[in-house]
């Protein structure tokens, strides 16, 4: 404020002066940590004889303040008068004026800095309106007009269930669509029904009830036999649907959290009595899409469609704690045919995505396969299994799958195929193009003794077969082993072929690209160097190196 008075001119200034003039004039010493670049500017008033105080010619900064403090008051005022005058043509300068316009636009880009603006309570803007939904079916309907309540205690259960009956009657007119608007609704398990859209505003949560008495009981599905972890009924899923045609779960990115830490904790207990249920499951259904919405902390399985045919799932994010959270694979297609997965974020707890098709005796019954299914876009991460998986659950049978631009990074596996003996069926045709991966422990895993099984009622007969893998495009660095194939003499693994492939190592092993019971060949350089057992060919196609046909199952360490 005094600095302010003393340059505005402010007649106040004597007023103030002669009560405050020792406490101003020593601060006014401060005026010294701008005399370099002031000095440069300013002309300090001219001397004169000691009977007028005047200051003498060419003083300093530091030598004004002194002979400023030998003068009398009025002097004093005199000459402050005149040096705030050369003062203010001095801040004018234009060496002065760019230093105090770089600090107003640098002060300027702090504050709007978001922390800034939290920490300094300046420019606060008001938070945008929510988007509204957008209208999707001829009917819609919110879930607060059958009494529902986003306050995240309040139980919705019902509320959804009037809703889905509402919606019920519009299937012959286009069908119906249900609106979650932003907040927290608690609810137990409900049925979608068929030509129905599920729409989660931003800011939507749906939120499983943690008490498994709300949970509903199930029968095994029919190509599993049993519970996948414990024998008998299962529990149903939080968001569930079977014989459906035309469903749609999308979405302004709202949020379906399982709330699975409780689930977690009594299987690792071993206090449950059934498997837990997944957390979106879809059966014997057809036209499915899912698209721009988020999974959360699924009890089991996440997103697990069964048995469905013409299922596109594009944009989503789902996540899991990647320790602790035991079987919360992202997306398990199980015996579905024409699918689509695509742009989307995995991070969790087990397999990123797990192509299955039944578990052994009951499975080989079933007899229905997972075909025609394309991932591509997706980044995945897992801790604990693989970013992408076929098996073990395989008895079905596998074929026609392809993988496009996938990354899969910070994670124990890249890639993994696994069966054994029992499981039967078909591991065909799959096809992987442009995978990169990073900070792996191993690559691409193939795996044909994971022996485990529902009951002692399988056949060790039913050999699986596995033919023409393909990988083309194999990118990466800080690898711990690229390839690990691990065939036996039961399950060979015929036509697997390798071509442009790059990936770095996280150190140096004597066997980098490892291989037991398999055939197959390389085209081009690539590395690491490919195992003797299978065939070398240039760009050109001709052959430079026939394999060694030595199938050792010592070629291998799985110990990842």
């Amino acid at each position: 404020m005094i600095l302010f008075l003393f340059l505005s001119g402010s007649k106040s200034v004597p007023q103030f002066w002669n009560g405050y003039d020792a406490w101003l004039i020593k601060p006014f010493s401060l005026l010294q940590l701008f005399s370099r670049t002031l000095e440069s500017t300013l002309r300090l008033p001219s001397p004169s004889d000691s009977s007028r105080g005047d200051l003498s010619v060419g003083a300093s900064l530091a030598d004004f303040c002194r002979e400023l403090e030998m003068l009398p008051v009025d002097a004093r005022l005199r000459h402050l008068h005149r040096f705030r005058r050369r003062l203010l043509v001095a801040l004018l300068s234009h060496r002065i004026l760019l230093a105090v316009l770089w600090a107003v636009l640098f002060s300027a880009v702090v504050v709007w800095q978001s922390g800034a603006v939290g920490r300094l309570g300046l420019f606060r803007r008001r938070a945008p309106p929510p988007r509204p939904c957008p209208r999707l079916r001829p009917t819609v309907f919110n879930l607060s007009d059958f009494g529902g309540v986003g306050d995240g205690v309040t139980l919705n259960t019902q509320a959804f269930e009037k809703a889905v009956d509402a919606i019920m009657e519009f299937g012959g007119s286009g069908g119906g669509q249900l609106n979650v608007p932003p907040g927290m609704w608690l609810t137990g398990p409900f049925n979608l029904t068929s030509h129905m859209t599920l729409f989660l505003a931003e800011g939507a949560v749906i939120m499983g009830i943690e008490d498994d008495k709300h949970w509903t009981l199930m029968p095994p599905l029919p190509s599993y036999g049993q519970g996948r972890e414990l024998k008998g009924p299962r529990y149903g899923s939080l968001i569930h649907g079977q014989n459906l045609q035309d469903v749609v779960i999308t979405g302004y990115n709202g949020t379906i959290n399982g709330r699975g830490q409780t689930w977690w904790k009594r299987f690792r207990q071993g206090l449950l009595e059934h498997t837990r249920g997944p957390l979106v499951q879809l059966m014997w259904s057809r036209d499915i899409v899912i698209s721009n919405i988020t999974l959360q902390d699924s009890p089991f399985w996440t997103l697990h469609p069964y048995d469905c045919k013409n299922v596109t799932i594009s944009n989503v994010t789902i996540m899991a704690p990647l320790y602790d959270a035991p079987n919360t694979d992202g997306i398990d297609p199980d015996s579905c045919e024409d699918m689509v997965i695509e742009n989307s974020y995995i991070s969790v707890g087990d397999d990123g995505i797990a192509i299955k098709s039944g578990w052994d005796q009951y499975g080989i019954a079933y007899g229905r396969p997972s075909t025609n299914i394309l991932v591509k876009n997706v980044v995945l991460r897992s801790k604990m299994s693989a970013g992408v998986s076929i098996g073990s659950e395989m008895s079905g049978g596998i074929s026609n799958i392809t993988f496009e631009n996938v990354l899969v990074w910070d994670s124990r596996r890249g890639v993994r195929i696994k069966t054994a003996p029992g499981r039967g069926g078909y591991i065909h045709n799959i096809s992987y193009s442009n995978l990169t991966f990073n900070n792996l422990s191993v690559g691409i895993v193939i795996k044909t003794d994971y022996n485990e099984h529902p009951d002692n009622g399988f056949d060790p007969k039913a050999i699986p077969t596995i033919r023409n893998l393909t990988f083309r495009g194999v990118y990466g660095h800080n690898v711990r082993i690229p390839v690990r194939i691990q065939g036996s003499k039961e399950i060979l693994v015929r036509g697997v072929s390798f071509q442009d492939m790059q990936v770095g190592l996280s150190y140096k092993k004597k066997r980098t690209f490892q291989c037991s019971y398999v055939e197959g060949y390389v085209v081009g350089p690539i590395f690491p160097a490919p195992c003797d057992s299978l065939d070398r060919y240039d760009e050109n196609g001709r052959l430079v190196k026939r394999s060694i046909r030595q199938q050792n199952v010592t070629d291998t360490d799985y110990d990842i």
